[in-house]
C-alpha cells in the first residue's frame, strides 16, 4: 500500500502525521510526506519562493522523523504548484493508495480553507483520500475506532467495504453499517404541496417498500463482506430515512464515530461535477474523520 501525506506548517498536519503514525498498516506499506509550495503567493515576490522551498523541505523532513518514531520509513517531497492540484497530480504518478490531508476545523472560516486544498484534493485524487479530524476518543487512533460505514449498495460502496475489510486496524475496532432509506422519486414532486397529490398510495408503498428492500440488501452485503473479513460489525434494526446527507452527519455524531467511510462514485470532468452532493458534504461538515474510497 501507498500512503501519501499531504502537510503544510498548520497544527492539523501534526495531526494527519500522528494519526498515520498511529495505525496499523499491510507489510511494505510505503510513504511519502509532501508539500506543495503554492506558486500563486509568490507570483509578485519571486525572491521569496527559495525561503519558501527551505520552510518546505523543512517541513517535509520533520514529517518524515515524526513517522520514523512509530517505526515507519518515509519519502520527503517538496514540489513546486498549486496545492489544490498538485497533490492530486503527484498521488497519480507516485501510484499512491490513499492521500491523506488535514482539515482546519469547524467554523466557517475552518470549511473555507478546507474548501480551498483538502475539498480540491478530494475533488481530484485519482485515489481513496482521507480528511483527518480529531475523533471522539481522541488522537492519535491508538485506541479502537468507532468507524460509520456508509453504504448504498452500489458499486463504489462494495469496493469502499472490501477497502476497510482488507486494512488492519486497532484490536477491538468496531464498524457500524448505515444506509439510508430513499425514496426514487420524480423531480416534480418537489412542487407538489404533498406527495400525496403526485403518487398514488399503491405507487407511493411501492415506492416505500423498493427503497427498504435497497437498504436491507446494501446492509446485508456490506455485513457479510466485514464478518467474513473477522471484523467486528454491527447495524441497526431497520434502516433510517431521509436525505443521506443529513443522516450521516447526524449518526456519525450521535454514535460518536471517529471515521465515516464512503464511496466515490468517481466521476470524470468539471472536478467530477463538483465531486458529488454527498461525498462532498459529509467530507467538508463532519465533526469526525471522513475517508473517500475511490478503485484505483
Amino acid at each position: 500500500m501507498k500512503i501519501l501525506i499531504a502537510v503544510d506548517s498548520s497544527p492539523s498536519s501534526e495531526l494527519v502525521l500522528e494519526e498515520v503514525g498511529a495505525r496499523p498498516w499491510p507489510t511494505a506499506t510505503s510513504f511519502s510526506v509532501v508539500n506543495v509550495v503554492d506558486i500563486a503567493r509568490f507570483a509578485r515576490l519571486p525572491a521569496l519562493i527559495e525561503d519558501a522551498k527551505r520552510e518546505g523541505d523543512r517541513i517535509v523532513k520533520a514529517g518524515v522523523e515524526k513517522l520514523s518514531l512509530s517505526g515507519h520509513k518515509a519519502a520527503a517531497e517538496v514540489l513546486m504548484g498549486f496545492p489544490r492540484t498538485g497533490i492530486s497530480q503527484y498521488a497519480k504518478e507516485w501510484h499512491a493508495d490513499l492521500i491523506f490531508a488535514g482539515s482546519h476545523g469547524h467554523s466557517a472560516i475552518g470549511r473555507f480553507l478546507l474548501g480551498s486544498v483538502a475539498q480540491g484534493i478530494l475533488r481530484t485524487a485519482p485515489c481513496s483520500v482521507e480528511i483527518v479530524r480529531p475523533g471522539a476518543s481522541g488522537p492519535p487512533s491508538r485506541h479502537p475506532l468507532r468507524i460509520l460505514l456508509a453504504t448504498d449498495g452500489s458499486e463504489c460502496s462494495v469496493v469502499a467495504t472490501h477497502s476497510i475489510a482488507n486494512r488492519p486496524w486497532p484490536a477491538g475496532t468496531l464498524i457500524k453499517v448505515l444506509t439510508v432509506e430513499e425514496l426514487m422519486l420524480l423531480e416534480n414532486q418537489m412542487n407538489a404541496s404533498s406527495l400525496s397529490s403526485v403518487y398514488p398510495a399503491s405507487l407511493m408503498e411501492e415506492l416505500v417498500q423498493d427503497a427498504r428492500d435497497r437498504a436491507g440488501s446494501a446492509v446485508e452485503m456490506a455485513m457479510t463482506i466485514l464478518l467474513r473479513a473477522g471484523m467486528k460489525a454491527v447495524s441497526d434494526p431497520a434502516p433510517p430515512v431521509g436525505e443521506p446527507r443529513g443522516v450521516i452527519l447526524d449518526a456519525a455524531k450521535s454514535w460518536h464515530s471517529d471515521m465515516i467511510v464512503l464511496g466515490s462514485h468517481g466521476r470524470r470532468g468539471l472536478d467530477r461535477f463538483l465531486m458529488g452532493s454527498v461525498s462532498e458534504a459529509v467530507a467538508v461538515h463532519a465533526h469526525c474523520s471522513v475517508e473517500v474510497i475511490r478503485a484505483v
